[in-house]
């Protein structure tokens, strides 16, 4: 092919890839709320409302407050504190639901919806305010909220089994999009069981974890593959030293669509040869564990002993 033509022919690629992307830009713009002028005012020209007087600065109620503009999650109701500066303020955000810039002024950093680059307000770090150490100051105008009775009627969940909810719950509670994860046991017979009950053996109930998640930052699909490379879904009703029935990997799948995407994904594992036993069953009641076992190794500072990244997918680490 003539240097011309080539020249030529990868223009009209990239015109094309182009005008996909402002397709897909254009269609999730149609998708984002009309803001009134005074919502635009501080989401889209960076304007700041005034201290004492947004909806949220004395909130306390338990949920997610989200985007104001494109409903994408940002913070959940416990990582906000009173900092006493009249603005809502948080000391941490959800897993990369908020991008940092550079604020015009060259001294603050600035802070943004990942999704929609709605402004939010601003971050400071080093004030001691927190164990975190970090201060969001967030603009009342830029944000709504999903009470917590709501949160899962307004995104999705998925219920995972691989051994010791515990480290199960670590990696998954990490994941970019992941709102909330609840540990606790399905897949069995006896109403409300306790952690004595499962582990005897006798309630046909897995170790399990919920996870609600906000599709328009991840997917079923993405929280599945980092499901498979943080257990080892070849070890049969075990997971390292863990032994018993309790600790089976099995997918309680709530769609037809998580279903397909599950087998496709257990088919590609067995294709680059791992003898995947994970089981996929259609989801049935799912009982919340027992206080002392959530968020077990965030509170207490350390990591996982029977789970462990294994990039079995995209780099295939032999089996």
């Amino acid at each position: 092919m003539h240097r011309a033509s080539l020249t030529v022919l990868l223009g009209l690629i990239t015109l094309a890839q182009t005008g996909f992307t402002l397709t897909l830009q254009e269609n999730s713009m149609n998708e984002w709320r009309k803001l009134t002028p005074k919502e635009e005012q501080v989401i889209v020209q960076k304007g700041t409302e005034a201290p004492f007087t947004g909806r949220f600065d004395k909130f306390k109620t338990e949920g997610l407050y989200t985007c104001r503009r494109c409903g994408a999650a940002l913070y959940r109701s416990e990582d906000k504190f009173d900092s006493g500066c009249g603005w809502p303020s948080f000391d941490a955000e959800i897993p990369g639901a908020v991008k940092r810039l550079k604020d015009p002024d060259g001294q603050r950093i600035e802070i943004e919806c990942v999704h929609c680059s709605a402004h939010l307000g601003h971050v400071f770090t080093g004030e001691k305010m927190t164990a975190r150490n970090t201060r969001h100051c967030v603009n009342s105008i830029s944000m709504d909220f999903v009470p917590q009775a709501d949160i899962a009627k307004q995104f999705e969940r998925a219920i995972f089994a691989g051994g010791c909810f515990w480290g199960v719950e670590y990696y998954l509670q990490k994941a970019p999009g992941v709102l909330r994860t609840t540990v606790g046991y399905t897949g069995g017979k006896t109403v409300k069981p306790t952690y004595q009950q499962v582990c005897a053996h006798g309630s046909g109930h897995a170790e399990a974890v919920e996870v609600v998640y906000d599709p328009r930052r991840t997917s079923f699909e993405k929280i599945a593959r980092l499901f498979f490379e943080t257990h080892d879904p070849t070890e049969l009703n075990r997971q390292g030293p863990d032994v018993g029935d309790q600790y089976r990997s099995e997918i309680f799948y709530l769609t037809p669509e998580q279903k397909e995407i599950s087998k496709k994904l257990i088919k590609a594992l067995k294709n680059k040869g791992w003898a995947v036993v994970t089981r996929l069953t259609p989801a049935v009641a799912f009982w919340p564990g027992e206080e002392y076992h959530r968020d077990y190794y965030l509170r207490n500072g350390k990591t996982p002993y029977c789970h462990r990244p294994v990039p079995r997918f995209e780099k295939g680490e032999n089996p």
